[in-house]
């Protein structure tokens, strides 16, 4: 799965500063609802960058929360690849890396269900791989196989009651499926959900 994000902006989305060499910048992930004036409301994903100093919580539905502990500007001799934001570099963003003790125990609440979500994802893929719990059972340990670095993710329950809570911001950041198309049988009925107007 990419997401289509933009790099780090070169500029606080709060005070507008220029962001300098060195600067400790947060970003987040988050869903916004954009008015159609021909239609009705839809939702995007976004990305606001905010100096530490003028951090605020930006308005929308927040889906993680990370720090740039030094920023460095961009160079743009391979721009296309900054575009990109896969779900495994999401993971490595936001998980913690396992007995890294200057980036404190856990990752923050709010980062915990997309966390969860993304480790699913990535160990279907086969890009992560659960090695077992952390002594206190409060995290499970899991490894990234291209760079056999462990990683820390909080124990959840992904049961159906997680899915339907975040089912339409997942929708927003993973893309919603596509209807299915039924093909006219004779003498079968169609049923009216699939019939397009």
């Amino acid at each position: 799965m990419e997401l289509n994000l933009h790099p780090i902006a070169t500029k606080c989305f709060v005070s507008a500063r220029e962001f300098a060499e060195g600067d400790r910048v947060v970003s987040y992930l988050l869903r916004v609802e954009t008015t159609n004036p021909t239609g009705p409301k839809s939702a995007e994903m976004v990305r606001r960058d905010i100096l530490e100093s003028a951090d605020s919580l930006p308005t929308g539905f927040i889906y993680c929360r990370w720090v740039t502990a030094s920023y460095k500007p961009r160079r743009d001799d391979n721009s296309d690849l900054h575009l990109k934001l896969t779900a495994e570099n999401l993971f490595l963003t936001l998980a913690t890396p396992s007995g890294d003790s200057t980036l404190g125990a856990q990752p923050s609440a709010l980062n915990t269900p997309l966390l969860q979500f993304l480790a699913l994802m990535l160990e279907r893929k086969r890009l992560i791989k659960l090695r077992g719990l952390t002594e206190d059972g409060d995290r499970q340990i899991y490894e990234h196989m291209p760079s056999h670095q462990l990683y820390e993710v909080p124990v959840g329950d992904l049961n159906a009651e997680f899915f339907q809570k975040i089912q339409e911001h997942l929708g927003v950041l993973v893309g919603t499926p596509k209807p299915k198309v039924v093909a006219a049988v004779p003498g079968v009925p169609v049923p009216a959900e699939s019939v397009s107007s």
